[in-house]
C-alpha cells in the first residue's frame, strides 16, 4: 500500500510540473497594514480558471528567516503550474526579515500576527474571488514560516481550516540566540514566559481532535528535525490527527521544492472534503 501511495504522489508531481498550456497569473500587490501603518508587498498567484468567476480557496505560503514575499515564486519554478493543477489562489506574504509572525511584545512595530491572520486575509478577500471562510483557507510555510503557519492556525482556527509546516522552527526555545527571536520576544533569560507562551509546541492545548487538518514535513538532516519529531510525538499523545512526513534532506530549497507539492496536494484534499455543496 505504501508503494502505491508513493507512486500516486510521484504521478501527481509529474503532472503538476509537466502540463502544457498553463495560464496562471503571478502579480505583486501592495497590501495595507493599519496596525503597523504601512504598505506591505505580497505575491498573489491566481490559477488559469480564475477568470471563470468561481470563488476559489486560498493557500497562504510563508517565507523563512531572511527571506521575503518573492522567495517562493522565485525559487519554485512550478508554483504557478501547481496553482493551476490544484485550482487555488496562492498568496505569498512578506513577514519581514525576522518577524517569526508574532505580534512582538518587545517591538510594537512588528505586528505580523495581526497582519497575516487579520489584515491580509481581509485584504485578499476584498480584492479577489475567494471562499470567505475557514474551509477555503489554508496556511503553510518553511522554517520561520513553518513556525508562523502553525502558530497562526492554532491561534486563529476561525480563520484557517488547514495548516502545514516545512522544516519549521516549531520549538524556538532551543535557539535563544538565533534568527532575531530575542529582538521579537526579549532575551530568553529575562522574559522566559514570552518564549514559553509563543512556541508552537506549547500551543497544542488550543487544539481538539479534528479541529485543524495538519501536515508537518522535515528532513532528517535538518537542524529542526529533533523539534519536529518532538511535536509529532506530542500530537500523537493528544490524539491530534496529522500527516507527518520525514525523509533524507536538509534545510534548503532542494527539500522545499519537493515538500511544497505534498503540502498543496494535502490542502487541495482538505478543500475538496470541506467544499460547500
Amino acid at each position: 500500500m505504501l508503494a502505491i501511495i508513493r507512486a500516486l504522489v510521484i504521478v501527481s508531481f509529474v503532472l503538476v510540473f509537466n502540463q502544457p498550456g498553463q495560464a496562471s497569473k503571478i502579480d505583486t500587490v501592495a497590501t495595507t497594514s493599519a496596525s503597523m501603518n504601512k504598505t506591505i508587498k505580497a505575491v498573489v498567484i491566481t490559477p488559469d480558471s480564475y477568470a471563470d468567476g468561481k470563488e476559489l480557496p486560498v493557500l497562504y505560503l510563508l517565507h523563512g528567516y531572511g527571506g521575503n514575499y518573492s522567495d517562493w515564486p522565485k525559487k519554485v519554478a512550478g508554483l504557478g503550474k501547481a496553482a493551476d493543477t490544484y485550482q487555488m489562489i496562492v498568496v505569498c506574504p512578506d513577514g519581514n526579515v525576522g518577524s517569526w509572525y508574532f505580534d512582538s511584545p518587545a517591538d510594537p512595530s512588528f505586528r505580523y500576527e495581526t497582519y497575516v491572520a487579520d489584515e491580509l486575509v481581509s485584504w485578499v478577500d476584498n480584492h479577489y474571488k475567494t471562499i470567505k471562510n475557514r474551509s477555503g483557507r489554508a496556511i503553510t510555510g518553511l522554517s520561520m514560516g513553518g513556525h508562523g503557519a502553525l502558530y497562526l492556525a492554532f491561534r486563529h482556527q476561525n480563520v484557517f481550516g488547514a495548516a502545514g509546516s516545512m522544516s519549521g522552527g516549531v520549538d524556538i526555545r532551543p535557539f535563544p540566540n538565533n534568527w532575531d527571536m530575542a529582538k521579537r520576544l526579549g532575551a530568553y533569560s529575562q522574559f522566559p514566559e514570552r518564549w514559553e507562551q509563543n512556541t508552537v509546541i506549547n500551543l497544542l492545548y488550543l487544539l481538539t481532535p479534528g479541529a485543524l487538518s495538519l501536515i508537518i514535513d522535515c528532513g532528517t538532516e535538518d537542524f529542526f528535525f529533533r523539534v519536529n519529531n518532538n511535536l509529532h510525538e506530542k500530537l500523537l499523545e493528544r490524539n491530534i490527527a496529522h500527516d507527518y512526513i520525514t525523509r533524507p534532506g536538509a534545510h534548503n530549497w532542494t527539500y522545499w521544492n519537493n515538500a511544497v507539492i505534498y503540502q498543496m496536494l494535502f490542502m487541495r484534499t482538505y478543500f475538496d472534503k470541506h467544499a460547500i455543496k
